[in-house]
């Protein structure tokens, strides 16, 4: 058993790791040659990887407690892990630790009509709770695009939302209960099968934690009705300030729309060929409104939605006549980021939250900061809620382009908190965003996030050097600033 050239731990370490985890899970369940943990390398943001020492996949929670009660005895570091299709480098290995892997917690233990709940495991891929409660008449509504492959012991982690997230609510908004456990060992119930629980909130705590609190094993999710009726009306702007503008009108009017997106010509003209969704290649941005309810209550949202469209400049109006149209629209939206590697040999996406009212601002800030680095950005919104995920588009191959895509992206953070928004609304920080957490909050909020982690994981085993910087960290970063966000600094801090 011999370490890879490129890892930095050492052969006696890992053996005696590995024979402590196979005293906790069947031999397996446990893996440690090069060929076996390189699936496990990185997340979804595969321009950050690392090798584990091991990976484990315990197959239920009594394996779960011994390998927690495992590493803690050894102090070894663990990274909990769903099905890697995060994008912020929540899930990405450390070198000497052990990743832990949910993936074999694929069950759904629970399907109730009556209470409109379901417990499932956390490797239950978040389409299959919504396919699983079809018959019943209800689904789960949040639907990041990724739900296809995404788990729910994921979504758990990322706080994740999806197009529909504007009406109901992210992942914190639609879980009742998370049974955890600790880096101690302890089996934790957070919330309750109720509206409500005793004590203080921790179950929104845990909520978003990224993996830095314990490993989910159980989570009962809420499920709602499925609407009897969906339409969907696409407009076409031929501004983008008057697109960002037309979002705030919608919700001023008193309006939640089901879903609200946003997508300029780039994203529209990246997409179409892709999926042929009937998009207005020609629009510099189109917004997807989306209704649902009674047919009754419908025709009456689409009429109103339609009105204020209208009034804010729409160049054209198209609403869906049939699901099978309703889905097509959809269908781009939910397939830009695969679409854009047609375009560009590589894509970098962001993930910030604004003020609904400052989109069009941000908008115009990005096209700036397209022609400072010389990179191309196409940019998708969860526009109701304010949530971007401009796509910034480069070529690994060529050898500053990922360097200034960096500098773009932090740059963008920058400006989301410089109007008032923050630097994550789904993806999470991870290790994508720790830098600009230095911008986000002062040094007494990140002590108060330590002191969080504290509490449920002294040693700091669980998952470190993720989400929370440290003040030295915060230090580099800031000698980059001459001011307003403007970098000097020839490297980023690294991991």
């Amino acid at each position: 058993m011999n370490a890879p050239a490129n890892q930095s731990f050492a052969p006696a370490r890992q053996r005696e790791v590995v024979e402590a985890l196979r005293r906790a899970v069947p031999g397996h369940c446990v893996l440690f040659d090069e060929e076996d943990t390189r699936p496990y390398e990185c997340d979804g943001l595969a321009a950050y990887r690392q090798l584990p020492m091991v990976v484990v996949l315990p197959e239920n929670e009594q394996q779960v407690v011994a390998v927690m009660k495992a590493c803690h005895d050894l102090k070894v570091q663990i990274v909990p892990r769903g099905a890697g299709t995060g994008l912020s480098g929540g899930a990405m290995p450390i070198a000497d630790g052990v990743v832990l892997s949910t993936a074999k917690f694929n069950k759904i233990l629970k399907m109730d009509k009556y209470s409109r709940t379901a417990v499932v495991q956390p490797g239950v891929r978040n389409l299959a709770i919504s396919e699983a409660a079809a018959p019943h008449g209800l689904y789960y509504a949040p639907d990041p695009s990724s739900q296809i492959a995404c788990t729910i012991g994921g979504n758990v982690a990322e706080n994740s939302g999806g197009v529909h997230c504007l009406k109901y609510g992210l992942t914190v908004h639609n879980v009742l209960r998370v049974r955890m456990v600790t880096i101690e060992g302890d089996v934790v119930e957070l919330g309750s099968g109720a509206l409500d629980a005793p004590g203080l909130d921790l179950l929104a705590v845990f909520i978003g934690s990224e993996g830095m609190l314990g490993v989910v094993t159980e989570v009962t999710v809420k499920l709602v009705p499925k609407p009897q009726a969906a339409r969907v009306i696409m407009a076409s702007f031929d501004d983008v300030v008057k697109g960002g503008n037309a979002v705030a009108n919608v919700i001023a009017v008193g309006i939640i729309p089901a879903g609200l997106e946003m997508m300029d010509k780039t994203s529209s003209r990246m997409v179409e060929p892709f999926v042929k969704a009937g998009y207005d290649v020609d629009a510099e941005a189109i917004l997807l409104c989306e209704s649902d309810g009674t047919a009754e209550e419908v025709e009456e949202e689409i009429g109103r939605m339609t009105e204020v469209l209208n009034a804010s400049g729409a160049t054209a109006i198209a609403c869906s006549t049939s699901e099978a149209e309703r889905l097509r629209f959809w269908s781009g939206r939910k397939n830009a980021f695969p679409a854009a590697g047609r375009i560009s040999p590589d894509y970098y996406c962001m993930d910030g939250t604004i003020p609904r009212k400052k989109l069009a601002q941000v908008l115009l800030g990005i096209a700036e900061m397209e022609k400072k680095y010389g990179l191309r950005c196409a940019n998708v919104f969860h526009a109701g809620d304010g949530n971007l995920h401009p796509l910034i588009l480069f070529d690994a191959n060529i050898a500053d382009e990922f360097y200034r895509a960096e500098l773009f992206g932090a740059e963008i953070l920058e400006l989301c908190v410089e109007v008032g928004g923050t630097i994550t609304g789904e993806h999470g920080v991870g290790i994508e965003k720790i830098n600009s957490m230095c911008v986000q909050f002062a040094p007494a909020e990140r002590e108060a996030f330590f002191k969080l982690k504290r509490a449920f994981d002294t040693a700091f085993l669980l998952n470190p050097d993720k989400a929370i910087p440290t003040l030295h960290r915060c230090a580099e970063y800031g000698k980059m600033h001459v001011q307003r966000g403007q970098l000097r600094h020839p490297e980023l801090p690294r991991f």
